[in-house]
């Protein structure tokens, strides 16, 4: 005997065109964990990030830059992929929000010479590597454009952090080369 029904496929009799999901709240729900997320033990933050996102997805935003915009200097980072300076200063940024340092290689990290030599996804990976001895990760997401985005999450947290980006629509990555 047939039957199209398998006992063992709990996903696929979770959700069917039948179902009464509220995408809408279901949105809600994963961004709030990813915002949980990239701001780890500040729940304030997150919830004012939370507030922006869902004001910018009220207006017909999509998902990936309402929570970009929601974050961007706050809780991510979002920089030309030419522009070193912009990288370095968001990323101390947000190292600087759990009391972390990064050392660029430089005293003076506005020396112009070292402004110029200094590639975006080098000082990236830099950072990721000096974030992961506190056990925190530094991730990047493919824009889609000539930039670099990320934010931080605990290092414990790396695996929810690629469910819940994925499922948003971020192609995410450590930062690691």
């Amino acid at each position: 005997m047939h039957s199209e029904y398998d006992p063992d496929d709990n996903f696929a009799r979770a959700f069917h065109t039948e179902s009464d999901v509220d995408e809408e709240a279901a949105l809600e729900a994963v961004a709030w964990q990813f915002l949980l997320l990239v701001n780890p033990g500040d729940e304030d933050a997150a919830l004012a990030q939370f507030r922006h996102c869902q004001e910018l997805l009220a207006d017909g935003g999509e998902p990936v830059w309402s929570l970009r915009d929601a974050i961007d200097w706050r809780a991510g980072f979002f920089v030309s992929e030419d522009d070193a300076a912009g990288a370095i200063d968001a990323i101390e940024q947000l190292a600087a929000r759990y009391d972390l340092r990064i050392d660029w290689g430089t005293d003076d990290t506005g020396d112009e010479d070292f402004l110029e030599q200094a590639e975006v996804p080098a000082l990236v990976q830099r950072a990721f590597e000096q974030l992961r001895e506190h056990h925190y990760t530094l991730w990047t997401w493919e824009t889609g454009e000539h930039a670099q985005a990320g934010w931080m999450t605990l290092q414990r947290d790396d695996e929810a952090l690629r469910m819940v980006a994925g499922a948003l629509g971020f192609h995410v990555r450590t930062g690691a080369l």
